[in-house]
């Protein structure tokens, strides 16, 4: 049945989904630079993109199952790491999970146009792994950012698979975590990667889980013992996949 509807599905991206998508970008990348500039970015830099999100997966067809929500406290600080399968990790992430917060995004994303202008209006720290000391930088920006129940959300992996398995974790999320002592909430990412894989612009539509873990406390790690966290975390997202 699917490869007999595989041409509409091509067809259907090009002509349908991909002009919406245009539209409801720039539409969303200018109110959020316009309403965060005039009221603040708390709530402007997250819920126009929570509705681009959404929006995205529906048109998309992509079926959206989350795990776990009720552990989450929405008036408390979290960091949270997540596997990263796929560009559709951020829609994911923008449209379900129920925390207002700020990303840890690679500086790369600062050039596209309009988006890049809207993330920085937004409030998101922008990093660069080539440079370390810029890096810690940008780590002490976004602890500045984890107060009054704005979280922060990595993908500590750095980059997406390649191949739907999970990577090494960096460091920077959990040094974070261990300076101050926020939970620190694993998610696990799945399906994602089978709806559209790296290097590749055609979707696959289906389902994507997020599995939102118990928040871990960070109080008894320090930058001696940080790699028993790392480890820690990566074992939990691992045995979700």
């Amino acid at each position: 049945m699917k490869k007999r509807l595989f041409p509409f599905y091509v067809l259907y991206e090009i002509f349908i989904f991909f002009p919406i998508f245009l539209i409801i970008t720039i539409i969303t990348a200018i109110t959020t630079i316009i309403m965060s500039a005039i009221f603040g970015d708390v709530k402007w830099g997250y819920y126009p993109a929570r509705w681009w999100s959404k929006i995205t997966c529906a048109i998309a067809f992509i079926r959206i199952e989350v795990i776990g929500e009720e552990l989450i406290n929405e008036k408390q600080s979290y960091v949270f790491v997540a596997n990263h399968q796929s560009i559709f990790d951020i829609f994911l992430i923008y449209g379900w999970l129920r925390s207002k917060f700020k990303w840890i995004m690679k500086k790369e994303i600062k050039k596209i146009p309009l988006v890049g202008k809207a993330c920085e209006y937004a409030g998101h720290i922008f990093i660069d792994r080539t440079n370390n000391r810029a890096a810690a930088r940008s780590i002490e920006a976004a602890a500045k950012r984890l107060k009054g129940g704005v979280s922060v959300v990595i993908f500590p992996e750095g980059t997406r698979t390649y191949d739907g398995l999970i990577g090494k974790f960096r460091r920077g999320a959990f040094l974070l975590a261990s300076d101050l002592n926020p939970p620190l909430v694993p998610i696990t990412i799945k399906g994602a990667f089978e709806v559209l894989p790296r290097n590749t612009f055609l979707i696959h539509p289906g389902k994507i889980s997020m599995v939102i873990h118990n928040p871990l406390n960070t109080e008894s790690y320090n930058h001696d013992n940080i790699n028993e966290l790392i480890n820690r975390t990566h074992e939990i997202i691992q045995n979700d996949l």
